[in-house]
């Protein structure tokens, strides 16, 4: 008679495996590749990655460098052209409107004269008008270069480059009024600039997550 193979069930004969024995050798057929030594582990790579889908990061940050983009120009055209058009010494000088505008409104600077003619200037020092309307554009530059070199902003920072601006473009006289596609432009920068202002974060500054180090898992929660 042929003799009849065990029948017993396979799993009786089976030892339980345990992690790392029993693993196919590197190169066999259906052995999983070997793990390099530089790829993250399971789980970091995922955490760590810069832009993932399913977030507005992109969009956020072509927005700002953009509307940043705008006003880098206009405050480098202001810097350059303001002392020879406003200056003390331009073509119309602004320390006399200011004064008109005063004295128009009983020699006060009051809610009249700020609601005529907003401005960070009626504050600030008269004696080298020069100088003052070099800070106003040089301030300007700095906060404009941060948010296009870095891609983050929040609402202070929007709020001062439009308060920045606003308070050139209302002392530029006929500069800004007398080319009406010239003049189409502050306006649209400082309408699409509040939309950023009321948009954005209050105080905080989030950058986006490829300025920000992959062992820093706190910095990469959503907004």
């Amino acid at each position: 008679m042929l003799a009849v193979p065990d029948m017993a069930a396979p799993s009786a004969g089976l030892r339980q495996r345990r992690p790392g024995r029993d693993r196919a050798p590197a190169g066999a057929p259906g052995a999983a590749p070997a793990a390099s030594p530089d790829s993250p582990e399971p789980g970091v790579g995922a955490a760590a990655s810069p832009l993932s889908p399913g977030t507005f990061w992109l969009t956020r940050i072509v927005l700002l460098r953009s509307i940043a983009l705008l006003y880098f120009v206009a405050f480098l055209v202001a810097f350059h052209q303001n002392k020879q058009l406003i200056g003390e010494k331009g073509l119309l000088p602004c320390k006399l409107y200011l004064q008109d505008v005063k004295k128009y409104f009983k020699g006060k600077v009051g809610l009249d004269a700020l609601s005529y003619a907003p401005t960070l200037i009626w504050f600030l020092d008269w004696s080298d008008m020069d100088s003052t309307l070099d800070c106003l554009a040089l301030a300007g530059l700095a906060v404009a270069a941060f948010v296009l070199l870095t891609g983050c902003a929040n609402m202070v920072l929007m709020s001062l480059l439009w308060l920045l601006y606003l308070s050139l473009v209302n002392v530029g006289q006929i500069w800004w009024v007398l080319n009406p596609s010239y003049f189409a432009f502050p306006s649209c920068c400082l309408w699409s600039t509040l939309i950023f202002v009321f948009c954005l974060e209050h105080w905080k500054v989030p950058f986006p997550p490829c300025l920000v180090p992959s062992h820093s898992p706190a910095l990469l929660e959503p907004l």
